[in-house]
């Protein structure tokens, strides 16, 4: 969600007037209220400027953790079949004792020979 100015200003503004009942109640100069009110307001324009830089990055990121999600994988065909590094699948081909011979990589299949050249 967007950061929305005007709901935070109106936040802001309520809970400003609410602290400056208080101030007068306690018999607070006005002049110093005044400062007060404009020290608060720069603060909020801080935080204003940061949370809404922050949501547009906070969007950017969330669009691209999306774009690089891993396949589910529910299975341990579904593991092994997501491996590429070819020595790495060899070896667990060999302890979990699947029928797998064939190697899966993003690009092509390449055949494993039955009997693999060292041991685990």
């Amino acid at each position: 969600m967007a950061y929305n100015k005007a709901r935070e200003e109106k936040k802001w503004r309520l809970w400003k007037e609410a602290e400056e009942k208080q101030l007068r109640s306690l018999g607070v100069s006005e002049n110093d209220i005044e400062k007060l009110r404009v020290h608060d307001w720069a603060i909020f324009n801080s935080d204003r400027r940061y949370y809404q830089r922050m949501q547009e990055t906070g969007t950017y990121l969330e669009e691209v953790a999306a774009d690089i999600t891993q396949p589910e994988i529910k299975t341990v065909e579904d593991f092994l079949d997501n491996i590429e590094n070819q020595q790495l699948y060899q070896v667990l081909i060999k302890v979990t004792g699947l029928p797998y011979r064939r190697f899966y990589c993003k690009y092509k299949v390449i055949p494993l020979p039955k009997s693999l050249p060292f041991s685990v």
